[in-house]
């Protein structure tokens, strides 16, 4: 890492300042903040979340460090995701038939036991590769739970339908600003005192989320009837979310991006370390970076007013992170690849946040549990075979081309989803009218 990078991080983070001061001030967020749960849940999720970036950061640099293999570390991603595929559709019936509100808190709790877990076998010396792949398949079972259930608690924190979009964004932004700060801060934290610490770190941080849920008064939602069998349950969701072509397209359009697109994220320490020959503070940089433009994403999209044209949105951000990919692939300056990584991070945000924002808006509300458990299936269920799918290109011809083959997939997706908008746009145009979104006469929007 040259010796200006810490003042560049502080740049990159100062920008992002700068821009969420001129874009994000005055009313842009208030209106999802100015409901006391979801206040609660912002703050708390927000300090939760800058550890759970640190963890990944270091968790990722351990694993380069302990086995300097590409293949292991998508590995690891896999290990990390594969119960996402496998069991979030029973998470998403558990969602729609009990108390979210409860189910969050058991899911966080649990992820901090993971953490606190992790510090103790690290600090010790006894951390292997194989307890590393154990112990992020117990994550990922966790999450498996916790994100499909997460998402349609939003909704219950959210009471006014309006301003659903705005608190979505405002989600998104969170994320992000966490991936802005927790990387930059691993990346120090590595470099000075080791990997562990930054486990203990995510591990306290989880106690802000869990103090929140607490505090919180909720009432319950609409649910799927209890007496249904699980199974009834599970493919009544399954008919709803892939009979019905618009919810259908958009998680298809999402599955692609995850699997050919987001696995890029597993091949950053080689980047870091081999292609741009820095250290952890150069890996937290580069996230961070993402991260800038991931926040000016949310920026974005939280300014708008309403859910229609995010179609056209989904695919011109697809469109833009593939080529930012692609050409991140040929830099080999930090500076460019910085730059870039804005650009990916930028686009990936947008075309996730509005692929949510999309669902949320359209899904009936006795089914958001089970149609947000496929969201996050192709959201992160694909994850775990696009990590192997990067670690196996790179292992075979390196970590540049396994990015542009990810790139060049994402570009071809955002074409054939672009192709489908018109009509999509009419099949939706009905939900939209009876929602007052858009009325009897305006023209088909393109979704």
């Amino acid at each position: 890492m040259p010796a200006g990078a810490g003042r560049q991080g502080f740049r990159i983070m100062s920008f992002a300042g700068q821009v969420l001061s001129r874009l994000g001030g005055g009313g842009m967020f208030a209106r999802a903040l100015r409901h006391r749960n979801y206040k609660l849940f912002f703050l708390g999720q927000g300090t939760s979340l800058i550890g759970t970036w640190m963890q990944r950061i270091a968790l990722g640099w351990l694993v380069y460090r302990l086995t300097g293999s590409g293949w292991w570390l998508g590995v690891v991603g896999f290990s990390s995701q594969i119960f996402t595929f496998a069991v979030t559709p029973f998470a998403g019936v558990v969602a729609d038939r009990t108390n979210r509100h409860r189910l969050v808190i058991a899911a966080q709790t649990l992820a901090m036991c993971q953490a606190f877990i992790l510090f103790a076998l690290t600090v010790t010396g006894k951390i292997t590769t194989w307890e590393i792949i154990a112990l992020s398949a117990g994550l990922g079972l966790v999450n498996s739970f916790d994100i499909p259930v997460r998402q349609s608690f939003v909704v219950e924190m959210v009471e006014d339908r309006e301003d659903l979009p705005n608190a979505i964004a405002l989600n998104s932004f969170m994320v992000n600003g966490a991936r802005l700060v927790g990387p930059s801060v691993a990346g120090i934290l590595i470099a000075a005192v080791g990997e562990a610490w930054c486990f203990l770190l995510n591990g306290i941080s989880f106690m802000a989320v869990i103090a929140a849920l607490l505090a919180m008064r909720v009432k319950r939602g609409a649910r799927a009837p209890k007496g249904s069998r699980v199974l009834h349950n599970l493919q009544e969701g399954f008919n709803y979310t892939f009979g019905f072509e618009p919810i259908r397209a958009i998680l298809l359009q999402l599955a692609m991006f995850s699997l050919l697109g987001t696995s890029y994220q597993v091949l950053m320490p080689v980047f870091a370390k081999d292609i741009l020959h820095g250290g952890p503070k150069t890996l937290g940089f580069l996230q961070a970076a993402a991260g800038v433009g991931a926040i000016m994403g949310a920026i974005t999209l939280a300014s708008r007013t309403s859910v229609r044209g995010l179609g056209r949105v989904v695919a011109g951000a697809a469109f833009l992170f593939g080529m930012a990919l692609i050409c991140f692939s040929f830099s080999r300056t930090m500076w460019l690849s910085a730059v870039l990584l804005t650009g990916a991070g930028f686009g990936m945000m947008i075309q996730m946040a509005s692929c949510n924002t999309l669902l949320q808006t359209i899904v009936d509300d006795d089914k958001r549990g089970r149609v947000m458990s496929f969201y996050t299936m192709a959201f992160m269920g694909m994850g775990p075979f696009g990590s192997l799918l990067a670690g196996g290109l790179s292992a075979r011809f390196g970590a540049p081309v396994a990015v542009i083959i990810g790139g060049a997939g994402c570009i071809l997706a955002a074409a054939v989803f672009a192709s489908r908008l018109p009509k999509l746009g009419r099949l939706v145009h009905p939900i939209y009218v009876r929602m007052g979104i858009a009325d009897e006469q305006q023209q088909d929007m393109g979704l």
